[in-house]
């Protein structure tokens, strides 16, 4: 088990554990129990498993109109800015998570919220009168009142009442679901053409695609060298395959799964980004005229306060929990977290994470926030600031040289967050399974945030049936009354659609 936060800081340090050098100092690499190198490759790592975001995050925001008199795109215009959205959720997830790395000195990297920039596309863009400015406002207002609950202490006092093995149940459910997304992203799992189940194997039952051959091989390799205790395995992995599917994609000539609207034409395809060589050359000129182009209160005047408050609301519970149960899970993975489940720093971790929604709005790209793929990183070694960095600096490159970052396919990354989703569930035997009143809540915790495809909502599942079952066995006072209290938000939460109904917003 790790020291308790703070104590890492301040033990005396036994010799063969003494700092080489300034870097090794400020993060504390040598006392962690890693090297610069291994940093260094777990910042790629993780790069290399979120770089997805960089091609996605303007799918999902630069193809839809805003509501507004005109109903343009983002950036304004009757066509959308897919390269500028590109180049500025690069450069905002390369300065904040160079942020995290040497304020919090955290193996945690940040980007756009996946889930959180569909919501402001399809949900609150799309109002009547809502401009895109407009949108990005509520994300920086939202942004900025998390802000002040980590400054007034309230958000780390919520993340500390929080029951351990509950926050067990937290890092095992959300290994759990990495290794869904791994497996869905890369269309190893999928939703069936005939909708007749869920989901199902590959394509109708088969893996009979060269895109679903190099994620096997990735994965299996992935998987050999870890066992093999090979330095390295997960980005040897990434790179084995990428250059497995290059060479595919250049002899047959596979191509995309969807066309220019996102309709699947061709599902044998490759799943974002087909794995080729860029004929244009690796560098291009960045664009960040997105930044800056948000209005604070102009949703106020559009929909009305009660409206933009139940929006901010509804964000601010997402953001504020996905974070509590990604840097758990990051802390477990990497043996950083005390003997009450919480990691080190948690204030600066909290007011990084905090300042990136805010910064996602003001720079037009929607709320960043910490990624669990940041797992990856740490399952191939890295335990500090360092990884962060790397992974930051990684994504200033990637402004310039985004044709390089589109060769990688989801295919060839995706595998890491399978493996380390399992590495994420060897945690599961930190709960107590004959103890009903802490298992259940956990159970549901477990299972519900890869069954709904969200870290908020088994957080939720979870913490409502802890407090309901301590009532109803009569151990009302075992529970923290900020228990009490997020558990009267999350009702809140799950029922925001009806209350909004109710009122009329």
């Amino acid at each position: 088990m790790a020291s308790t936060p703070g104590a890492a800081e301040t033990r005396a340090v036994p010799p063969e554990q003494a700092p080489k050098n300034a870097i090794d100092r400020y993060f504390r690499i040598t006392e962690r129990g890693s090297t610069i190198g291994t940093e260094i490759r777990g910042g790629l790592v993780t790069f290399f498993t979120m770089a997805y975001i960089i091609v996605l995050n303007p799918l999902i925001i630069g193809t839809v109109r805003d509501n507004g008199f005109e109903g343009n795109f983002l950036g304004g215009g009757d066509a959308p800015n897919i390269t500028a959205i590109a180049a500025t959720t690069a450069l905002v997830a390369g300065v904040l998570s160079i942020a995290m790395g040497v304020v919090a000195n955290f193996p945690l990297a940040l980007a756009a919220g996946l889930g959180l920039n569909a919501v402001v596309a399809f949900s609150v863009a799309a109002l009547p009168g809502m401009t895109w400015a407009d949108a990005m406002g509520i994300v920086v207002l939202e942004g900025l009142v998390i802000l002040v609950l980590v400054l007034t202490g309230f958000r780390e006092a919520v993340f500390k009442a929080v029951p351990r093995e509950l926050k067990t149940a937290i890092s095992v459910g959300i290994g759990l679901f990495i290794a869904f997304i791994g497996l869905v992203d890369a269309g190893f799992v999928r939703i069936p053409a005939s909708l007749a189940t869920p989901v199902e194997l590959g394509i109708a039952g088969s893996l009979g695609s060269w895109p679903l051959l190099v994620f096997v091989v990735g994965l299996l390799l992935a998987v050999v060298l870890m066992v093999r205790k090979v330095k390295g395995a997960i980005l040897i992995a990434i790179a084995s395959a990428t250059v497995l599917a290059i060479v595919i994609e250049a002899f047959g000539k596979i191509g995309k799964q969807t066309d220019e609207t996102g309709a699947v034409v061709n599902p044998e395809g490759w799943k974002l980004n087909s794995p080729a060589f860029p004929d244009g050359g690796v560098v291009k000129a960045p664009d960040f005229s997105l930044i800056g182009q948000f209005s604070l209160f102009g949703s106020i005047e559009k929909i009305g306060l009660l409206a933009v408050i139940l929006l901010v609301f509804s964000l601010m519970l997402a953001d504020f929990f996905d974070t509590m149960g990604t840097m758990v899970a990051i802390g477990g993975e990497a043996g950083l977290l005390d003997e009450n489940g919480n990691p080190p720093r948690t204030k600066q971790i909290l007011i990084v994470d905090s300042l990136a929604a805010a910064a996602g709005g003001a720079a037009s790209v929607s709320s960043n926030t910490s990624y669990v793929e940041s797992a990856a990183g740490v399952g191939d070694g890295a335990r500090t600031g360092l990884a962060a960095v790397t992974t930051g600096v990684a994504f200033l490159l990637a402004t310039f040289l985004s044709p390089l970052v589109d060769m990688v396919p989801f295919e060839a990354a995706t595998p890491a967050l399978v493996v380390v989703g399992f590495l994420m569930v060897m945690q599961v035997s930190g709960i107590d399974w004959k103890n009903f009143e802490v298992a259940i809540p956990a159970f549901l915790t477990i299972v519900i945030m890869p069954f709904a495809y969200s870290i908020t909502a088994g957080i939720g599942a979870g913490v409502i049936a802890f407090v309901v079952i301590k009532l109803g066995v009569g151990k009302p006072k075992a529970v923290h009354p900020l228990m009490w209290l997020t558990a009267g938000l999350f009702v809140l939460y799950f029922l925001l659609n009806p209350i909004k109904e109710a009122l009329g917003v």
